[in-house]
């Protein structure tokens, strides 16, 4: 079933419309339900973007690689995925027979309607946005979709926001319940060197526009740099700076393609004093000027 619901974005650079099954910022109406398929997908790797809304995600089928903020993570059939309001996200790849169920809720409706339950749901999503289900349950999570799809598209309103509120607080308490059940302590990691992970990434989502050195996390931390960094490396097999660094150019590379700043106002928002020291960070990860890369 493909849904009949599609909202306009403007490109700012091009001054096109385009037209895909998913806002790339934030929901231009309360809630927004649809599906979309791999090819669809696979549109919007061309460039990170920053999601204002919250969005649960089912995996119908197939698979799919994305970064969500500085991780990234693998998704198969049977998943649901909580995307919560800030997330940078950056879609690597679907494959082709992929299908995915989506529920998007707006800004504007969370901070009118928001569970009281969504700290905890927030603390379970530090942990890992992705639950796993089992083939039974994933078959009635399927039939609710295809329900809600019908419903939205149907003649009458039989969906309005004040029924999606009942809907959003049940697809909280389901997402919590599974997350517990796969995780039964996600805040409080078993192993020292996994909190101290948890807690450094946490801390350079926080951070990264202001903090540029290793040695800033761990002092706030109260940490030595070693330690950090040695504990940063064996718990995800990247380096504590490079976090810090792929941070700042997700930020970069969205707001270089989602909006009109001048580069100057990009790497100041970013905590770069010199456009030209900026300049130099993302050439050098990236192989390309900020300006080059806007334009591509």
């Amino acid at each position: 079933m493909q849904s009949k619901l599609k909202s306009k974005i403007i490109n700012p650079h091009s001054q096109l419309y385009m037209e895909p099954n998913i806002p790339l910022l934030d929901c231009p109406t309360d809630y927004l339900i649809g599906d979309a398929s791999g090819k669809i997908m696979n549109e919007y790797g061309r460039f990170p973007c920053k999601i204002k809304c919250g969005v649960f995600a089912y995996m119908v089928r197939g698979t799919a690689k994305a970064t969500l903020n500085i991780t990234q993570m693998d998704f198969k059939q049977n998943d649901l995925l909580l995307i919560e309001p800030g997330t940078f996200l950056l879609i690597h790849e679907f494959s082709e027979d992929a299908l995915v169920y989506y529920i998007l809720f707006s800004s504007s409706f969370l901070d009118k309607y928001s569970y009281s339950a969504r700290i905890s749901t927030q603390a379970l999503h530090l942990h890992t946005p992705i639950v796993h289900m089992t083939d039974e349950v994933a078959n009635v999570l399927t039939h609710t979709f295809d329900l809600l799809l019908e419903a939205i598209n149907c003649s009458q309103q039989l969906v309005d926001t004040d029924k999606m509120v009942h809907v959003f607080n049940i697809l909280q308490l389901f997402y919590t319940d599974f997350a517990r059940k796969q995780n039964p302590y996600p805040v409080r990691p078993q192993d020292r060197k996994t909190e101290v992970y948890q807690e450094y990434q946490k801390c350079v989502l926080e951070h990264y526009h202001e903090w540029h050195h290793v040695g800033d996390y761990a002092d706030a931390m109260r940490l030595s740099v070693p330690h950090l960094c040695a504990t940063v490396k064996s718990v995800c097999g990247k380096t504590a700076g490079d976090l810090i660094n792929d941070a700042i150019l997700t930020d970069a590379k969205a707001q270089l393609k989602i909006t009109n700043l001048q580069v100057k106002e990009i790497a100041m928002s970013l905590g770069f004093e010199n456009v030209a020291f900026f300049n130099r960070f993302f050439k050098t990860h990236t192989g390309t000027t900020p300006k080059e890369y806007r334009k591509s």
